[in-house]
């Protein structure tokens, strides 16, 4: 096991990073938590998931084959902000689901809108307004895993329930986290949990995991009282 450790508000807080196997489309997320994560879980760890993982297990996914990318999401991703270590939205294919799961009227509307908030000094207006979560969609990624790569990943259905669902079978505090080279977000968390979202997210801001070759998709988030911060 590898740890990361993290201040957030004066606490310290250990990340303990659990390795696993390359998930598989379909796998069952619990059998999985209860293998790898289970042996190293201690009471009042809160499990942090990628929101990809239980994409995967769900088979909430989408082969690259079935995508007929548009000069709609061609002219987007001409606009959209690059990044030099994260593909984001650059490309077109991974635009075109997002437009498929928005519908072609409101990303039209999103981005009329989204632009001229640009050039008023709003930004981000355009993720809010095309909606239906698809900024958390991932994957088409050339430098993941195969077969990754050939897929893009859904947002997750049913995140609340899912943490919900694991804590009350597995008896382990659970949130599920959209996390990249650009940001982190606390998709969904259990109902015992105290920490607040914006917490937790700091916990989390530098997205401590490894989801390629180093397979290290789960994260216990473990606050550590025995040492004083310096």
């Amino acid at each position: 096991m590898d740890s990361k450790r993290r201040i957030t508000n004066n606490q310290i807080f250990d990340r303990i990073l659990i390795k696993t196997h390359l998930i598989g489309f379909g796998e069952n997320l619990q059998t999985i938590i209860n293998q790898y994560v289970k042996p190293s879980h201690q009471d009042g760890d809160i499990l942090a998931i990628s929101e990809k993982v239980v994409s995967v297990c769900q088979n909430n996914v989408r082969h690259i084959s079935t995508v007929k990318v548009s000069l709609l999401a061609k002219l987007i991703t001409k606009f959209v902000k690059k990044y030099p270590n994260d593909i984001g939205f650059s490309l077109p294919a991974k635009m075109q689901v997002a437009i498929d799961i928005a519908g072609y009227p409101r990303m039209l509307l999103a981005v009329i809108v989204g632009g001229i908030l640009k050039l008023c000094g709003k930004p981000g207006y355009f993720w809010r307004i095309a909606g239906n979560r698809v900024s958390e969609i991932d994957g088409f990624n050339p430098d993941a895993m195969y077969p990754y790569t050939e897929y893009a990943i859904l947002p997750p259905k049913n995140p609340k329930e899912t943490c919900d669902n694991i804590e009350k079978n597995l008896n382990i505090k659970t949130i599920i986290i959209d996390g990249n080279n650009i940001n982190t977000e606390i998709i969904a968390k259990s109902n015992s949990i105290d920490l607040d979202h914006k917490t937790l997210r700091e916990i989390l801001l530098d997205n401590p995991m490894g989801q390629d070759d180093e397979m290290t998709p789960f994260v216990l988030i473990r606050q550590n009282n025995n040492e004083e911060q310096k």
